[in-house]
C-alpha cells in the first residue's frame, strides 16, 4: 500500500491559494464510502461511524493543503480517521463499549492491509494503463513518483522547461484517469461475468 504523503511546506505550484483542487475534491468524494467502511468495525455501529466520519471530513478539509496530490488519499484519510476514533472514544468515555487500544490498532492495521475490491481494481487498472503510455511519458511518471521528485526536479533531469513538464504531467494524469476508469469498469464486468 502506498504510504500517504503530507506536504506541509508545499510550494505555490502544488497548492492553490483559492482552495482544494478538483483532483482533491474528487478523491475526497470517492473516499467517503471506503472511510465509512474503515470506521464501522472500529466503532461497532453505523451511527458512531457516521459521526466520526463527519469529524474526519472536517479535519480533512482543514488540512487539505497538507495532502500531496498523486499519493494515496484513502490511506491519508484513514490515518486521520484512526486519530478521530481515539478522540471520539476518549470523549465518549464509558458511554460506548470500549475495545482495548491494542485490539483497535490490530483491527485498523488488518483493514488497512486488505484493499477493497475497488482499490484492487484501481491498482490493476493503473498498472495496465501505465504500460499503455508512451516510453517518454512512462519515464516522466517514473521520475516524478518513484523518485518522489517535484516537477522542477524532473524538468532539470530531463533538460526541459518546468512548465513543459507540468503540462505533460497534467496531460498524463488526465489520460491515466480516463484509462483507469475504463479499465476498472472492464475488470468489474469481467469479474461479474466470471461469477455468473
Amino acid at each position: 500500500m502506498t504510504k500517504p504523503s503530507v506536504n506541509p511546506e508545499a510550494n505555490d505550484s502544488e497548492v492553490s491559494k483559492s482552495g482544494p483542487s478538483e483532483e482533491f475534491i474528487r478523491s475526497f468524494t470517492a473516499a467517503q464510502r471506503p472511510l465509512f467502511l474503515y470506521l464501522l468495525p472500529l466503532l461497532g455501529n453505523p451511527v458512531d461511524a457516521e459521526e466520526v466520519l463527519q469529524e474526519t471530513n472536517v479535519i480533512i478539509w482543514k488540512k487539505w493543503h497538507q495532502f500531496k496530490l498523486g499519493t494515496n488519499f484513502i490511506a491519508w484519510g484513514r490515518t486521520i480517521a484512526r486519530l478521530e476514533v481515539f478522540r471520539y472514544r476518549r470523549n465518549k468515555g464509558n458511554k460506548i463499549a470500549l475495545l482495548d487500544e491494542g485490539i483497535l490498532n490490530l483491527i485498523a492495521s488488518r483493514i488497512e492491509s486488505q484493499p477493497g475490491p475497488l482499490e484492487s481494481r484501481r491498482r490493476q487498472a493503473l498498472s495496465a494503463c501505465i504500460q499503455k503510455l508512451k516510453d517518454s511519458d512512462r519515464e516522466i511518471i517514473r521520475l516524478r513518483y518513484e523518485a518522489n521528485s517535484n516537477g522542477d526536479q524532473v524538468a532539470k533531469q530531463l533538460g526541459r522547461p518546468p512548465n513543459s513538464v507540468y503540462q505533460s504531467l497534467g496531460r498524463i494524469r488526465r489520460s491515466l484517469m480516463k484509462c483507469i476508469e475504463q479499465q476498472v469498469e472492464s475488470i468489474r464486468l469481467a469479474e461479474e461475468g466470471g461469477l455468473s
